[in-house]
């Protein structure tokens, strides 16, 4: 295939994959009061009525927390998994990896009625958040263990060998030397980790407790009953969010392919 050729076909295919952002975007500075696109003039009109929707940013807010603590969940049992993956796991090494990405080979509206199921029988319910945030824990370890295993790999037993050679423990070992070798696949994986549970839907819509609704839920709501180009102003500030998360990562962190 020749250079050229395939210059032309990767522009194809980034502008099939951006084509939607930029109409979700563009629709967002419509100064008319539907959602069509090519925008009817421009106007920031409908991102002073999203900032002044107080139900979007309770929205934001509570997605904002769901994301945090689940990426702080996630990033602790995803670490320690993909530690005892690598060094400890032996003969158990290919059970203990299919386990830990199972959830992404499940469809995740399966996986909610599962834990809409489980939740319940157990006497939790929906009246708490503690089902929403095991739901959104769930979908994003698998991240976390992806990228803090390839971590690993580059990591050299010897060195925690020698360190107890010195005297440091089992804590200061990895809180001194593995920790900070491996800090880049942990931070990456908390930020993908962050980014899946923000805009997770079907597991957010499964089990919410009464009352409380992620962006995604009250965006979905919103346009049951209303086609402004609100939605839209709604959808390019979290496209915004997740872009710079991205960029954060790459900057601090430099995104590599790593063969898992």
């Amino acid at each position: 295939m020749s250079k050229p050729f395939f210059t032309v076909y990767c522009l194809i295919i980034y502008a099939f994959l951006l084509a939607p952002i930029l109409v979700v975007v563009g629709a967002s500075f419509n100064a008319g009061a539907f959602l069509t696109f090519p925008p009817q003039g421009l106007s920031l009109r409908w991102y002073f009525v999203f900032f002044d929707n107080d139900v979007f940013m309770r929205a934001i807010r509570t997605s904002l927390w769901v994301a945090f603590v689940s990426m702080a969940i996630s990033g602790v049992i995803g670490t320690m998994a993909a530690i005892f993956y690598v060094q400890h796991a032996g003969r158990l090494k290919e059970t203990v990896r299919v386990a830990m990405l199972a959830p992404l080979l499940l469809p995740e509206v399966l996986t909610a009625i599962s834990l809409l199921f489980f939740v319940y029988s157990i006497g939790i319910g929906t009246q708490t958040m503690v089902g929403m945030i095991a739901g959104h824990v769930l979908i994003t370890l698998p991240f976390v263990f992806i990228n803090v295993s390839a971590s690993m790999e580059g990591y050299d037993p010897s060195w925690s060998m020698a360190a107890q050679s010195l005297g440091a423990g089992r804590f200061t070992r990895f809180w001194r030397i593995m920790l900070p070798l491996i800090k880049p696949g942990v931070i990456g994986g908390c930020l993908f980790a962050f980014i899946i549970s923000f805009d997770i839907f079907t597991i957010s819509f499964m089990l919410k407790n009464v009352g409380t609704s992620t962006l995604p839920i009250q965006l979905f709501d919103y346009l049951r009953t209303n086609f402004t180009p609100e939605a839209a102003a709604v959808s390019t500030c979290s496209i915004v969010l997740t872009l710079a998360v991205v960029i954060i990562s790459e900057k601090f962190l430099g995104l590599r392919i790593h063969r898992f």
